[in-house]
């Protein structure tokens, strides 16, 4: 078979992460894989996964010409450049419902998310409570194929960054800055609330430093990850919205513990005083007193651990979930086809009407005072200075964190 995968980035993130490690599985059992991304490959990437190394990467205009037997969309972007490529079926991997990355504010972009959910398209996704959104709201019948962990690499023996010690608790946060949903900055105003122990950040932002945080590991590689995680008792990840997010479970599997919002899929793996400590999602001091508790009540860190070390031991490797993914795509590439190119360029065009016009509507509905179109002409200027300055940049990202993100409640999502 031959598969054209495309994806918004390349770059470091967990959506990324898992769409390699099936990538690789595909390629080891004979599928010819090519990786198609909307933003284009630089000359020198980041090495962080091994995939980056393995698979064939090109461009639209690279694959114009070639026909594939199947072409996957994997983030909503993607969906509207699946007209692009010449296959003979379409189909669309789904990590979450992503029309909830955006505020309610955002309405336009919202609706264009989920337009993308209103098209014929088969697909696969990693989570129940994806499947079940689907299905109950859009009809789908998706399969689902949840995600691996790769048990050689997340393991609690091996090397660490520094030994945990006993009595006094260190706190990872993990994540991006600067992304409202992911909720970083302020997770780690939080860790600092907290007055215990010892914060660390794993992030994928390109920051050498952060106020109040010991230790700042930005852009490593995967391979590198574990070490963090053994050096660390909890992972505090206070997202927003999830699919069915890794980092807790790489934790449990290099011996650690978690405290998490109840965030959509926790409940795939994660249990409230079983294995880790869930807060209702916007619990602030619900939030500190959990960290309280791992840090003051005896025996609560070691049983947690224990819990989470169990769930680890019975949670598959890619090895075993893998061949489920190639299964539904094998499956989708010998059914009749759902839907064909002339229609996904016919429904794009159509999708990207509305919403502009809906775009359009709401900034008229806004009137931007002058004092606004100022403010969004210097940050323009600011941006345009970033991008020729790394090292300004990495400031820019750390100022912007500090003095707006942790103040700042993320924006309201409604689940629709």
């Amino acid at each position: 078979m031959k598969l054209c995968v495309l994806m918004g980035s390349a770059d470091i993130s967990g959506g990324s992460y898992v769409i390699f490690e099936h990538c690789l599985h595909l390629a080891e059992a004979g599928v010819a894989v090519t990786v198609v991304t909307l933003d284009p490959l630089p000359d020198r990437p980041v090495p962080w996964h091994r995939a980056l190394a393995r698979l064939r990467f090109v461009s639209f205009e690279a694959v114009a010409e070639e026909r594939f037997d199947l072409a996957l969309a994997t983030w909503w972007k993607t969906v509207y450049e699946l007209h692009r490529i010449d296959a003979g079926r379409y189909a669309y991997f789904v990590q979450s419902i992503e029309s909830w990355f955006y505020p309610d504010s955002d309405v336009a972009v919202r609706n264009l998310v989920n337009a993308t959910y209103l098209l014929p398209l088969p697909g696969i996704t990693e989570a129940r409570w994806i499947r079940d959104h689907l299905r109950s709201r859009f009809g789908h019948a998706y399969n689902l194929v949840p995600n691996g962990c790769s048990k050689a690499l997340y393991a609690p023996a091996g090397p660490c960054v520094a030994p945990r010690e006993p009595g006094r608790l260190r706190i990872l946060v993990e994540g991006p800055l600067g992304v409202d949903f992911k909720n970083v900055a302020r997770t780690i105003a939080l860790a600092r609330r907290a007055g215990i122990g010892e914060i660390w950040l794993l992030t994928s932002s390109p920051v050498a430093r952060y106020p109040g945080v010991a230790r700042v590991f930005s852009r490593i590689p995967a391979a590198d990850c574990a070490a963090v995680y053994r050096s660390c008792d909890v992972l505090l990840k206070l997202s927003m919205v999830e699919g069915m997010f890794g980092p807790p479970l790489e934790m449990f599997h290099c011996g650690g513990t978690a405290v998490v919002y109840d965030v959509t899929g926790h409940d795939e793996y994660i249990e409230h005083e079983a294995n880790a400590l869930v807060v209702a999602t916007g619990d602030e001091a619900g939030v500190v007193a959990a960290l309280h508790r791992l840090a003051q009540e005896p025996g609560l860190l070691a049983r947690l651990t224990a819990g989470a070390a169990r769930t680890a031991a019975e949670w598959p490797d890619w090895g075993a979930t893998s061949p489920g993914f190639a299964a539904a795509l094998q499956a989708i590439a010998a059914a009749p086809p759902a839907i064909d190119r002339d229609r996904l360029r016919l429904s794009t065009a159509e999708f990207f009407s509305q919403y502009v016009r809906a775009e359009q509507a709401l900034q008229a509905a806004r009137r931007r005072t002058p004092w606004i179109r100022a403010a969004h002409r210097a940050a323009g200027r600011l941006q345009g200075l970033a991008r020729r300055s790394p090292g300004f940049f990495q400031r820019l990202l750390t100022w912007r964190a500090r003095l707006l993100e942790e103040r700042t409640l993320p924006r309201a999502r409604t689940r629709i």
